[in-house]
């Protein structure tokens, strides 16, 4: 197995948790801090030596929630362990409310090379809809910090949020592109089994977006973006040259990548491993000397090169056939050429004999056509 050069951690701290996210988070339990710290020290522990990574990104949960000080002793845990070389993306994931000039000179000090920064929207009346903690001003004054110091900025956006309108989304984008970031991932809200919003969206207290007016606003979002100077490199993401997550790339890419905290998932190639989502499961297990895995995903090759194609075709680059044999060692259309040729005759994807890829009507509707690409087989051995 090639080693792995990317890495994840995550960070479970938040200071709110807002109603639609079901990610592995804790809120207003900075108490716990200390004794993730601790758990993370230990769970990296597990390596034999050293890493050597062209890409480590650190999510959450809000990273920044740690502030200047726990960022520092974050970056004291790795040492030793996550080393990133010269020119490595390293990003971290960031609220706007946090972002300050003594967090700001923390993550230069510490290597960060970008930030991600949830802002979702610089409408207030979208943010309070997103039962966001931050305000418009301090999506500004973040970006303007970071821009300012040299760092390299993404911005996350939400579309169909509860009430808003098209006209709404796409004054979002406009005052997106007005800051001068980097890079822009765009994502249509979804409504988990768990969260505070599909509760209310079954009482009746919130309404759903329609799907004709979903479309609508991925479609503005894409054209206004790309109008802006920016790429639409992969269904939810978009960069100015130069600027693609290379860590998302790597994921991408099917290549294996390591990952350490609450709910992360590493990957080696074939298995995909993932820690317990509770941060207190996590931290007892790790505490224990004991596996924090939860679950190991064993893919069969065919299972691996069927994921291969999804990942791929997500990106509008899409797949080469002579590479997907290569890296798979299976043949692209013994497993997806009837598939494809029913989309090229949908209008929802290109073939030119050496290449295949998503036209802008199948990227849109791609989250639909996965079933079919993965199809039986798609994993072998088990959980365990």
């Amino acid at each position: 197995m090639e080693s792995p050069r990317a890495a994840y951690v995550h960070v479970p701290f938040c200071r709110h948790r807002c109603g639609y996210c079901d990610f592995a988070v804790v809120a207003g339990r900075d108490d716990l801090v200390d004794r993730y710290l601790g758990a993370i020290g230990q769970e990296l522990g597990r390596l034999p030596a050293a890493l050597d990574l062209d890409t480590l990104y650190v999510g959450g949960g809000t990273p920044s929630h740690l502030g200047a000080e726990g960022l520092r002793r974050l970056w004291g845990a790795f040492a030793g362990r996550l080393a990133p070389v010269a020119g490595a993306e390293v990003t971290i994931e960031a609220n706007p409310a946090d972002v300050d000039a003594a967090l700001v000179a923390a993550a230069v000090a510490c290597g960060v090379s970008r930030v991600s920064l949830g802002a979702q929207s610089l409408s207030a009346r979208t943010l309070a809809a997103l039962d966001r903690d931050h305000t418009p001003e301090q999506v500004r004054r973040a970006v303007a910090l970071l821009l300012g110091a040299g760092l390299a900025v993404n911005i996350d956006v939400m579309t169909a949020a509860p009430g808003q309108s098209l006209a709404e989304v796409e004054r979002d984008l406009d005052d997106v592109l007005d800051l001068g970031v980097h890079h822009v991932s765009v994502y249509c809200l979804t409504w988990e089994r768990g969260t505070r919003f599909i509760g209310l969206l079954n009482r009746g207290a919130l309404e759903r977006a329609e799907e004709d007016l979903e479309r609508r606003m991925f479609e503005g979002a894409i054209e206004r973006l790309e109008a802006g100077g920016f790429e639409h490199y992969e269904v939810s993401n978009f960069a100015h040259p130069g600027h693609r997550c290379r860590h998302n790339e790597r994921y991408w890419d099917c290549r294996p990548w390591e990952a350490f905290g609450p709910g992360a998932a590493r990957f080696d190639g074939r298995t995909r491993t993932t820690n317990h989502r509770s941060p207190f499961t996590w931290m007892r297990r790790v505490e224990a000397g004991l596996d924090p895995a939860a679950d190991h995903d064993r893919m069969t090759a065919e299972g691996a090169a069927r994921e291969r194609i999804v990942v791929g075709l997500r990106r509008r680059d899409g797949i080469v056939r002579e590479a997907f044999q290569r890296e798979s060692g299976l043949s692209f259309d013994g497993l997806a050429g009837d598939l494809v040729r029913g989309w090229v005759a949908n209008g929802w994807a290109v073939d030119d004999g050496a290449r295949v890829r998503l036209t802008r009507s199948g990227l849109l509707l791609s989250d639909s056509l996965w079933e079919g690409v993965l199809g039986d087989g798609s994993r072998g051995g088990g959980r365990g």
